[in-house]
């Protein structure tokens, strides 16, 4: 069987072509493109180089993984959560595909798929999950075919706060990369900790730093600064899930699941308490057609396939919690 997910929630559009043969899933091909603005995410702007990209990112897909669009078995997207005008345009994007070429559709959720993709390429069962990225920071875990979400941002998710300061800083988009890189050279200054139990949060935290950058304090001492709390709470709450689960597996994905720092910091903390973690490698922690494809062949029991030229009742969804799956 061959998938084709389309993955468009926020900045970046990505196409892939995965299969599944004999209970073993391959990736055949995983193109994407990130949309890059000056300032901030512009969500007009991000469903009109999504509209563009598209055809290309398909032909490269369908080329590299040998294969052609009319024998593609499913085509999977990503239904939400996410900004509406780039899930629209992934809607549209792969409804179209599916009348044109008489192939199912099926919408699945985004966060899940990180989860999933991650628990692929790990093969880990039964993890704890932090999934961390640009509109979302929770930390989760299955029981009975179930998600619940044991801590999560009481305010913006990590990836935000990154982009916020780096944004303030003058720094370009993405500020992750940014932030960790002059982050090398800092030394420590005091910011605020937040976090209550496995809960947390980051505005506050960022908007002291901010104040930090503004008074003459240097960049790097600020990236740091930043960096080391943010990271240091995020750490501590997952080692208290991991606590409370008793599980031994331990998975981080999302776009900030790239951060070396992050995965230092992780990695001892999980050998400490004898868990497993594997890092998964970057092309697929950050946002990919793959990890949507996944999700559908993972979770088959919980997503409805539609027929082509049949309309569903929901074609996309921007606030779809993981606890709502």
């Amino acid at each position: 069987m061959l998938y084709l997910g389309i993955e468009g929630t926020a900045h970046t559009i990505g196409i892939s072509v995965v299969e599944e043969k004999n209970r073993k899933i391959n990736i055949l091909s995983n193109t994407k493109d990130m949309y890059q603005p000056k300032q901030g995410l512009i969500p007009r702007e991000l469903a009109d180089h999504h509209t563009s990209l598209y055809q290309p990112l398909l032909k490269k897909a369908l080329n590299e993984a040998k294969t052609k669009i009319n024998e593609i078995n499913y085509i999977v997207y990503s239904k939400g959560p996410g900004l509406p005008p780039t899930l629209r345009v992934t809607y549209i994007i792969a409804k179209t595909l599916s009348e044109k070429y008489n192939i199912p559709l099926i919408g699945v959720n985004h966060a899940s798929a990180h989860i999933s993709i991650a628990k692929h390429l790990t093969n880990f069962k039964d993890p704890v999950a932090l999934y961390v990225s640009g509109g979302n920071t929770q930390i989760v875990m299955s029981s009975n075919n179930k998600y619940y979400i044991l801590g999560e941002s009481q305010d913006i998710a990590l990836g935000n706060a990154y982009d916020k300061l780096a944004r303030h800083m003058n720094l370009p988009f993405p500020g992750g990369p940014k932030i960790e890189e002059l982050a090398k050279k800092g030394t420590y200054l005091s910011l605020p900790y937040t976090i209550k139990g496995m809960d947390f949060s980051f505005s506050g935290i960022t908007t002291e730093a901010e104040r930090k950058y503004d008074s003459g304090h240097k960049p790097e001492d600020v990236a740091f600064s930043f960096q080391e709390t943010v990271l240091s709470i995020i750490t501590e709450a997952i080692e208290r899930a991991l606590a409370h689960t008793e599980k031994k597996e331990l998975i981080i994905c999302g776009g900030v699941a790239s951060n070396k720092r992050f995965n230092e910091m992780i990695s001892t903390m999980a050998k400490n308490r004898k868990v497993l973690f594997k890092q998964i490698p970057k092309e697929y922690a950050g946002d990919n057609g793959a990890m949507i494809a996944i999700e559908y062949i993972t979770n088959k029991k919980i997503y409805s396939v539609l027929k082509p030229n049949t309309p569903g009742k929901e074609t996309t969804k921007q606030k779809w919690r993981l606890d709502e799956l």
